[in-house]
């Protein structure tokens, strides 16, 4: 098993700075991919940024440029940090952890505001 605890999202005005972070306890391979995922109203979840131990990533079109994917594998943790917000990045932002070994891991989901 593997737990997931997210920090870090709230509310910030459109050009604003925000960084989530998620922390990984339990059974971790070290051969594993973490990232985050969204999901806003009305909408399906969508892929934001993964990162595999190796230091892979892996952006979505709507954020490249504008986020950056981070992680310490020695503390089993990653971070997002999102700059020049938009409105439209108003989701509930989710952690996951995925290895071969193992299914797939989702945080409880932190919820990030960007008022226009």
């Amino acid at each position: 098993q593997v737990q997931l605890v997210e920090s870090g999202g709230g509310l910030v005005q459109a050009g604003g700075s925000l960084r989530l972070s998620c922390a990984a306890s339990g059974s971790i391979f070290a051969i594993n991919t973490m990232g985050w995922y969204r999901q806003a109203p009305g909408k399906q979840r969508e892929l934001v940024a993964t990162m595999t131990n190796t230091r892979y990533t892996n952006y979505a079109a709507s954020v490249t440029g504008r986020c950056t994917i981070s992680r310490d594998n020695a503390k089993n943790m990653v971070y997002l940090q999102m700059n020049s917000l938009k409105p439209e990045d108003t989701a509930v932002y989710y952690c996951t952890y995925s290895s071969y070994e193992d299914r797939d891991y989702w945080g409880q989901g932190n919820q990030v505001t960007v008022s226009s």
